[in-house]
């Protein structure tokens, strides 16, 4: 007796999809309530990897955690998320965990798209959970925001190069924040292979976890934030250092902390402590 086994043919647009990485976009977009007042959020949309939950809290924000579906990004991958804070809004973002870029079946770098756009008179909170650049990955991630001349932006960026015990991949970040049309803040960086000198002391200093905290609101044209050191390099020590960073204005109604520290912990408190002198300023 002859058995024959037979397996269902696979759409030659499934193989492909598999071999150039995954797509997928969450879409975002909060609205004034018609009752006044409040934030709704109409447009609450993710695919993919991208779980998007609205969460409780309390006053005005509407709050949404991005939730890991599945791992990525993954070499290859296209992913973007696009959230809106229309005019008179309030939008949280946060993640639910830590990002992690990893190795595809491909050798292609994957790509990591944020675009946020902030009406007048609204406040976005952009503030994710770290980003770890894994062994072998290859990310390229841009941040793009578009903010209008009364709009309020509190955006937190951590990348962590490598996981426990292990060296970092490659990782390239940009960051564009345009205001009222115009360029307040254009920067990009590059760590890992292909990366030249990115590892030394004129770069990190041995810190393997660095971030930013960019705070924009309309208040700073008239009342400009102050320079002021953190962690270490305000003369603060503690068991394996504490890291070190500078808080410091921008030509514009905006201030930008810049920070390394040795792990994701002590960043987070460095950029905590910015975000505390920034709202106090």
């Amino acid at each position: 007796m002859t058995l024959t086994l037979t397996t269902p043919a696979v759409p030659p647009q499934t193989v492909a999809a598999a071999v150039a990485g995954l797509r997928a976009t969450a879409r975002i977009v909060a609205r004034v309530g018609h009752e006044g007042g409040t934030t709704r959020l109409p447009v609450l949309d993710g695919d993919g990897p991208f779980a998007l939950r609205r969460i409780r809290g309390c006053g005005r924000p509407a709050r949404v955690c991005i939730v890991g579906a599945m791992s990525a990004p993954l070499g290859g991958d296209r992913l973007a998320i696009e959230a809106t804070a229309e005019a008179g809004t309030a939008l949280h973002l946060t993640t639910a965990a830590a990002t992690v870029a990893l190795p595809g079946r491909t050798a292609g770098h994957a790509t990591y798209d944020v675009r946020l756009t902030v009406g007048d008179g609204a406040r976005l909170d952009w503030l994710p959970e770290p980003l770890i650049s894994a062994a072998g990955s290859a990310l390229r991630m841009t941040t793009t925001v578009e903010l209008a001349p009364t709009a309020h932006l509190v955006l937190r960026e951590e990348q962590v190069l490598g996981r426990s015990g292990e060296e970092t991949g490659a990782l390239r970040s940009r960051l564009v924040v345009r205001r009222a049309g115009r360029t307040l803040l254009d920067q990009e960086t590059a760590y890992g292979p292909g990366a030249p000198g990115w590892d030394t002391s004129a770069v990190l200093d041995g810190h393997r976890a660095l971030g930013q905290l960019l705070v924009v609101k309309p208040e700073f044209e008239q009342s400009p934030d102050e320079v002021r050191l953190l962690g270490a390099a305000a003369g603060e020590r503690s068991d394996g250092g504490a890291g070190q960073g500078v808080l410091a204005p921008l030509a514009g109604p905006a201030a930008l902390a810049t920070a390394v520290a040795p792990d994701a912990l002590r960043l987070r408190r460095l950029l905590d402590e910015a975000a505390r002198s920034a709202a106090a300023g």
